[in-house]
Order: C-alpha cells, then structure tokens, then sequence
C-alpha cells in the first residue's frame, strides 16, 4: 500500500506538469496575460521544481524520507488550492513557483522510498514498474484531464482537483509509509554547497527557459548560463574540501547511476518533444479541441501500462537491462521518424495512431531497465541523492529538449511562411524539424547507452522468484 500512495503522489505531480498547457489559452484570456508572461504560469514551476530537486533528494536522505515527502507533499497541495483561487498575474506565478516547491521536495525522495523499501530485486523491479507507468503515461493523462475540465468545467478545477488527492496522500501516507530516521545533521548541514547547488540549478534552468526569447547565442542567454557554469564549478570544488558536502562526490562515480541519468535524459526530449510538439500540431495544424487532443495520445498511456503489468520485466530477464534499454530506445527514434512524416492534411489514422502507439512502447520497454541500473549500485545512504539526481536529468533535459526544439520549430516555419507556404504547411514544417531533431537526440542516447551502460557483467545469487535477471 506504501507504493500505491508514493506513486499516486508522483502521479498528480506528473500530471500537472503537462494539465496546464491544455488550459494555457483560457488562462491567458481569464487574466490577461501577454504572451511573453504567459510563458511564466509554465516557467515559475520549472525554475522551483528543477532548482530544488538536488538539495532536496540528499535532505531525505538527511532528515528521513517519509518526513521529507509528506512535507513536500503538503506544499503542493497548499499551493494547488492557492493556484485554483487565484484571481490576477502575480498569485497564479507566485503559487505556481511554490508548487514546483513542493513537488520538487516530494518527488525528489520517491526513487529512493521504492529502492529501500523493495531491497529484493524481483520486489524493486515491479515496484520500479508502477512507478514507471505513472512517470511516463501521466503526460499524457494530464492532456486528457486537462481537456476535459477545460471544456466542460473551469481552468481553476486543473489546480483544484489536487486538493482532494494531496489529502489522500497526505492521510495514507502518514500510516503506511514505513518511517525510516535519516543519517541525521550530527555534523552540521553544508549550508554554503546548498546555496551554490541551488542558486546554480536555478540560473541554468531560468536561461534554458528563456533563450527562446533572447535568442540563444544573446548576451542575456550567454550571460546566465555562464553564472550557472562558475556557480556548478564553485560548488564541486566546495563539495571536494569539506568534512559533510550535502553532495558527497562518490556518488559522481557511480558510472551506473551517471550513464543511466544522461541516457534518460536523451531520451525524455524524444518524450517531451512528442508531447509538446504533437500536441501542438494536433491542435494548431489539424485543428483538434482540448479533449480530442487528449484522447489522441491515449494509445500511447494504454501501451506504457500494459507494459508495467510485467512484459518489460520479463524482456529485461531475457535481455537484460542495458539491451532493453537499446531495444526501447529504437523503437522511439522509430516513433519519431513516423511523426517526422506528417503533413498539415495527415489523418489520425494510421499515422498518428501507430506513431503515439510506439512511443508508449519504446518508453515503457526503456524506462524501466534504465531505473533499474541508474539504483542498481547506490548506497542506501545516498539513494535520495540518486533519486534527485535522476530526477534533475530528466527536468533539465526536458527544459532544454523544449526549448530547443520550440525555438526550432518557430525559426522553421518564419523560414517556409517567408519563401511563399500556407500557414498550415509553415506549422507542419516547423514540428517535423522538431520530431527529426529529437530523433536525432535519442540516437545520441543510444550511443551513449551503448558504451556507457556496458558496465562488466556479475554473478549474483538468484532471487528466488525473481523475474528478472539482476545483470547490468
């Protein structure tokens, strides 16, 4: 039951991820927002939620885990409220930046909840399953959610539903998370390493996010993203002359933990760029509502489940996890190629249909094997660093996967509506530059996966009842 709670806390954080661009258009109607602070409803959260995700995950590991989700867990829900009733510009992006606050203290420490209270590999793998689903069909689930209270309700209601769920999570998680204490702060916490850690995830996440506007190579980008530089440089070297850095550096050797990290990360810019971009083109090229274009990635969520009840555990026992992972990363660059094809007049059918459809398939078969091995050789007294660590890969990657492939895809279609092609087709250009180079983004990945996750194999002592082989 503890994992049915962490993973429906992880569930309503996933989802309000990708709920608020279906109602990014009534929002912006409702309280007037130009377009350029429109972007801030989205960039608030992301800045808060990426910023905090390190100095959170080792603060589990510090002060105790449950203690650290259940108070994450509670900001986010406080903060839903405060987003559902707000009534002007600065409540809606000051409630929103707290709720990345809090989704970034709960999440941070799930990883780690799962790795230690699933010590048996067949009992991690499957639980590693669930929580896999609810991370990678939860995009998807937010587009649908989020069409249908937009359509047939109020865009306050995409906030306000978390409400009732946060106090779910909050009550059962308080009885049924096993309460583990920390390693404690007998030598004090590193309040320098978490200013630096924080303030450098912050820079870089804020110049990520707004190098669409400025321009990528404008002092303003530049500018920012080196601060972010001399502040990481300053914090590792920090981190390399203390007795308690808030990030040991051991943990930076973990090659299974680095590898894994960097491929997810590869490969959630196919995902993101699947998302935003598809979404996107479904709706301004074809012309789909906010409910049908939530329906439209359905195949994709009913795939990553079906997959979650065994099947990709039961590959990784005949391929073993590194394969796996190259397996799954395949049929996404696979899925890519298709969308790259699209015209301004494709049909759902079949295109679209088996497109989202391998995607389901190729993130359901890599996601799990790649959270498999990036735990597999953590200390337990540092898996809620590992877990922030994963988790900050993939939210650095899915801001810099958005960013670039928006910037691309705007830049695209200037370029054929200046040569003379309809708007439609100017769009419809512009996204399919945007699935090649996302492709082209996962076949790094697989590179990567192919030299980086080829760590020596080992002999361990079967499980009994394990459905997995435990080879890495």
């Amino acid at each position: 039951m503890a994992l049915v709670v962490v993973c429906l806390g992880q569930l309503m954080m996933v989802v309000d991820m990708t709920i608020v661009n279906v109602a990014l258009p009534v929002i912006q109607r409702d309280l007037q927002f130009s377009q350029a602070d429109l972007t801030w409803v989205v960039g608030a959260y992301l800045i808060s939620y990426g910023s905090f995700l390190l100095l959170a995950g080792r603060l589990g590991d510090l002060l105790g885990r449950k203690r650290v989700f259940l108070a994450g867990t509670a900001i986010f829900t406080v903060a839903s409220l405060a987003c559902g009733i707000a009534d002007s510009q600065l409540a809606l992006i000051a409630a929103r930046f707290a709720q990345g606050f809090g989704g970034a203290i709960a999440t941070s420490v799930i990883l780690a909840l799962i790795a230690t209270d699933f010590p048996r590999p067949d009992q991690r793998v499957k639980a590693m399953g669930a929580y896999m689903f609810v991370v990678t069909s939860g995009g998807s689930l937010g587009l649908l959610l989020g069409g249908a209270l937009v359509e047939s309700v109020d865009w306050h209601w995409i906030f306000t539903v978390n409400v009732p769920i946060g106090i779910a999570v909050l009550a059962l998680g308080a009885r049924l998370i096993e309460d583990r204490p920390g390693l404690g702060l007998r030598s004090g916490i590193d309040v320098a390493g978490s200013i630096l850690m924080t303030t450098s995830a912050m820079t870089a996440v804020y110049a990520i996010i707004t190098a669409a506007e400025h321009g990528w190579g404008s002092a303003h980008t530049l500018g920012w993203l080196g601060a972010a530089a001399i502040l990481g440089v300053s914090f590792l070297v920090l981190q390399s002359r203390i007795k308690n850095p808030i990030l040991p550096l051991r943990i930076l050797r973990v090659r299974s933990l680095i590898g894994a990290s960097v491929v997810r990360g590869f490969l959630v810019t196919g995902m993101f760029g699947t998302w935003v971009m598809g979404s996107l083109y479904v709706e301004h090229v074809l012309g789909y509502g906010a409910w049908a274009t939530g329906l439209a990635f359905l195949p994709m969520t009913l795939i990553v489940g079906a997959l979650s009840l065994g099947t990709t555990a039961r590959v990784m026992g005949l391929l073993g996890p590194a394969r796996t992972v190259i397996v799954g990363l395949l049929i996404v660059v696979g899925a890519l190629t298709l969308l790259s094809t699209v015209g301004a007049d494709t049909a759902y059918f079949p295109t679209l249909f088996f497109a989202f459809g391998l995607m389901g398939l190729g993130m359901g078969t890599a996601m799990l094997p790649l959270m498999t091995i990036a735990m597999s050789d953590v200390r337990p007294e540092d898996a809620g660093l590992g877990s922030g660590i994963i988790n900050v890969s993939m939210q650095l990657a899915g801001a810099l996967g958005i960013a670039v492939l928006g910037t691309l895809a705007s830049d695209r279609s200037s370029e054929l509506t200046n040569s003379g092609q309809s708007a439609l087709e100017a769009l419809t250009g512009g996204y399919t530059l945007a699935f090649e180079v996302a492709a082209g983004a996962v076949i790094v990945g697989i590179v990567i996966a192919l030299v980086a996750l080829r760590v020596p194999p080992r002999e361990r002592e079967p499980v009994p009842g394990s459905e997995v082989a435990v080879e890495v």
